[in-house]
């Protein structure tokens, strides 16, 4: 065969990859166009997507009801704020309602080259992995962020009873500064006009932040299943992932200590379960090298994998 002949061999499996993968890019991207437009279909007069704002912004409006407003007010300043607003809910929500569809390209383009049994493993994580967003995302929608609201606006609200509780102290200063105390008591009033893309903003952080965070166990799981890290590994570097927890809780959460105590709180709870998933896993992997009759490698591997079996 000539040199000619095997490159043309070589490059024909390419080309049918590429293919492939152009086959399920558009298959994806169609499915996430759509996704986006069913966003803008009219129901009960507003779009979809109006209907979402509403919901994502219901905890701001329900703290501030809480703290005397009885018709909370949210705003926008320039004319294309309100549309692209919607439009960001709808690329955010359109990629999560494709999700499923774009999972399943993915899955199709690489399950073809895997082994059966790499297969069994790899599905599962598939199927776990939205799932464990849409839980992180529903926990920062229900807890963390009227949490993070009620400090946030509240803080205001403790801050103009301080200055009413001091008003009288400062009346009975006597000279130049009291003179000045009728005007600093009246004061100027400070009210809460919420800007639409601004409070939608840290609603979607809070959603992407801790969606991401739930996929811990998720990661690490099959980085265990892949034999890429093992329990002991983690459970070792346990004081050094604390550090890095505290870390990422004030990279993506906003400056309040709550916030990130409830994000580091969580996130290091997923990842002593996930210590104890990798434990699972370390435990089936070893059964199965039992069985195939290469449970040892040498002498070191041996005590390490023991020590795992013991627990």
């Amino acid at each position: 065969m000539s040199n000619t002949d095997e490159i043309e061999d070589s490059a024909a499996p390419l080309i049918e990859h590429l293919a492939e993968l152009r086959t399920r890019l558009i298959r994806s991207v169609l499915a996430f166009v759509a996704a986006i437009s069913f966003f803008f279909i009219p129901v009960g007069g507003d779009f979809i997507a109006e209907h979402v704002l509403h919901f994502l912004v219901a905890p701001i409006v329900e703290v501030l009801r809480d703290l005397g407003d009885p018709s909370p007010t949210l705003q926008f300043t320039s004319p294309q704020e309100y549309l692209f607003t919607l439009f960001r809910i709808s690329m955010v929500g359109g990629f999560a309602l494709a999700f499923p569809v774009i999972g399943y390209q993915l899955w199709r383009f690489v399950a073809p080259g895997l082994y059966k049994s790499e297969k069994g493993a790899f599905l599962p994580f598939m199927i776990a992995s939205p799932f464990m967003f849409l839980l992180g995302a529903s926990f920062a929608q229900l807890v963390v962020t009227p949490l993070a609201m009620q400090f946030f606006l509240g803080f205001a609200d403790v801050a103009s009873v301080f200055a009413n509780f001091m008003a009288p102290a400062v009346e009975d200063v006597p000279g130049a500064v009291a003179a000045t105390a009728p005007e600093a008591s009246e004061g100027v009033q400070i009210t809460f006009f919420g800007k639409v893309n601004e409070s939608l903003d840290i609603t979607l952080k809070f959603i992407m932040a801790f969606g991401l965070c739930f996929q811990l166990p998720v990661l690490l799981t099959l980085m265990g299943k892949a034999g890429l890290v093992s329990a002991d590994g983690l459970a070792s570097v346990r004081k050094y992932a604390m550090v890095g927890i505290l870390v990422l809780a004030a990279l993506v959460t906003p400056p309040d200590v709550v916030t990130q105590l409830i994000l580091f709180s969580v996130v290091y709870g997923l990842y002593e379960i996930s210590i104890f998933l990798v434990r699972r896993v370390d435990k089936k992997r070893i059964a199965k090298l039992k069985e195939e009759g290469v449970y040892f490698e040498d002498d070191e591997e041996a005590e390490d994998l023991a020590d795992i079996d013991s627990k």
